[in-house]
């Protein structure tokens, strides 16, 4: 990581601290409410993993499903200049794409990132070209509608790594974890990482 890089990260850090030991001004639960206006990132564990798992790929299309303000953006986005591949990151929310837009020129990042705003399955399912590296980090009732749209598109040797599936966990996010596995040509496993991560690789369909 050069300098630009970790004076960005450590603007992130501060954040995520500052979050963490905030009460909630909002309350949580809805796409609208409290929780949507938080950082929510996945933490620098997780952003360090992801970071290995990505360089280990040769000029990656690299998807990411919750830009949010843009963190783990910068984790994906550096493992792609390094790579040779981009990042296509998709958000709901235009005001958290424009952040993350903004801390990806600040990193000087900007030129290995292409932001989309919009409904995620929609958005993948306009994508032309195959994928080789997803993160899934979004609404978690989005996670198996995306899994359905991206899993057509993935190129053999493409790793899929999906967050919060220990923490919080829940129905939707058990659900995609027993979609992901039963799907023709994968192989998953749960690691214990920051909040729990599914991380799957595609062979062949």
């Amino acid at each position: 990581m050069d300098n630009r890089i970790e004076e960005v990260l450590d603007i992130y850090h501060g954040m995520i601290e500052t979050e963490r030991n905030s009460p909630r001004e909002q309350p949580p639960g809805g796409r609208d409410g409290g929780q949507d206006q938080r950082l929510r990132a996945v933490g620098p564990e997780t952003g360090q993993f992801i970071n290995i798992l990505t360089r280990s790929l040769k000029a990656p299309t690299i998807l990411e499903l919750g830009t949010s303000f843009g963190y783990s953006g910068i984790w994906l986005a550096e493992a792609a200049r390094a790579t040779g591949g981009r990042l296509i990151t998709i958000e709901m929310r235009d005001y958290k794409s424009a952040y993350a837009r903004d801390m990806a020129v600040k990193a000087g990042l900007a030129d290995h990132v292409e932001f989309k705003v919009g409904d995620a399955v929609q958005v993948i399912g306009a994508l032309s070209e195959g994928i080789d590296f997803v993160l899934v980090d979004l609404w978690k009732d989005l996670y198996l509608p995306c899994l359905e749209a991206f899993y057509p598109k993935l190129n053999p040797g493409a790793i899929i790594v999906a967050d919060n599936m220990i923490r919080p966990g829940g129905e939707d996010v058990r659900r995609y974890g027993e979609a992901i596995r039963a799907k023709p040509g994968i192989s998953s496993v749960l690691l214990p990482v920051g909040s729990g991560l599914e991380v799957s690789r595609f062979d062949r369909g």
